[in-house]
């Protein structure tokens, strides 16, 4: 069980840095990650029937889910539509692009396909077990993609996509374009989401048209719970911190399918389990800053 939970919550943890990338970073709501996650896995699906190595197949996957941020950055910039609806355009135009690339089959499966996770799960069989040496190749890749992220986020350019989230008018003012930064931002997000749909079609074996469908309520409650138990403006940290998040919510997941038949709980309520999650999460963040404000008050 613990094993799942690492290598789910790491999985899930690349999308959820994706996520943190426009909501956070960017203070952009793009729903586009609804549609990029199962593109990323008809892509992985897809170019590993066709006899692809599993890391050209996660570089092709990245470059999808970045063509889709473009397609969403573009709508937003060029036709000036609200970022809400410009995710939802793509994200509702990515489900007929993801069943053409799939052949107009809503599922594919890995059954008789020599993956990557199974030639992992053999090399450590002996030793630590399958699942663990899944769970650590995950574990490893998510730590890797976060040092690569904190790096960028260090340089210039990621500084300033930072500002441009906080305070558009400093940017604009220093001669840059936002629509540039926003638009490299938004692509970055949304590959990192499709790497992740990518990895998950290899660990659950199958890509479906309908994967990615809510993955952007649960990125968002792993992104809030994350926020919860680890607070601080260091990138280093907030990075951290979101995929600390993503294992916590992949853990209440787990608690809620395994034990949740004690209250009557069945697959079905998970939507709205998630639900409450992300309202509890925002309840517990607005007292808490009533209550450093209070203290603030009280000291002046």
């Amino acid at each position: 069980m613990i094993e799942s939970i690492l290598t789910e919550g790491f999985i899930y943890g690349i999308m959820v840095l994706g996520v943190f990338t426009t909501f956070r970073v960017l203070n952009f709501a793009d729903m586009t990650v609804d549609g990029s996650f199962p593109l990323g896995s008809a892509l992985m699906v897809v170019f590993l029937m066709k006899g692809f190595p599993a890391p050209l197949c996660l570089a092709i996957a990245f470059a999808g889910g970045a063509a889709a941020g473009l397609v969403t950055a573009l709508i937003h910039t060029r036709l000036k539509a609200p970022d809400l609806l410009s995710g939802i355009l793509t994200m509702t135009m990515l489900y007929s692009v993801n069943l053409r690339i799939m052949s107009n089959r809503a599922n594919l499966s890995l059954l008789r396909i020599d993956t990557l996770f199974n030639r992992i799960s053999s090399f450590f069989e002996p030793s630590v077990g399958g699942l663990w040496g899944i769970a650590l190749y995950c574990i490893a890749a998510a730590l890797i993609i976060k040092f690569l992220l904190d790096l960028f986020f260090h340089t210039d350019y990621g500084l300033t996509m930072g500002a441009l989230g906080t305070n558009p008018q400093l940017v604009i003012s220093q001669g840059m374009n936002p629509d540039v930064i926003k638009t490299g931002g938004i692509c970055l997000s949304n590959g990192l989401v499709a790497v992740s749909g990518a990895l998950a079609s290899m660990f659950q074996g199958f890509a479906d048209v309908s994967l990615g469908t809510g993955i952007i309520v649960s990125g968002l409650a792993s992104l809030m719970l994350g926020e919860l138990i680890i607070r601080s403006n260091r990138i280093g940290f907030q990075t951290l911190r979101v995929l600390a998040g993503s294992v916590i919510y992949r853990a209440l997941m787990y608690l809620a399918r395994d034990y949740g038949y004690h209250i009557r709980m069945t697959p079905n309520d998970f939507k709205l389990i998630t639900g409450l999650l992300i309202i509890f999460c925002i309840v517990l963040s607005k007292s808490r800053f009533l209550v450093r404000k209070r203290r603030k008050g009280g000291g002046l």
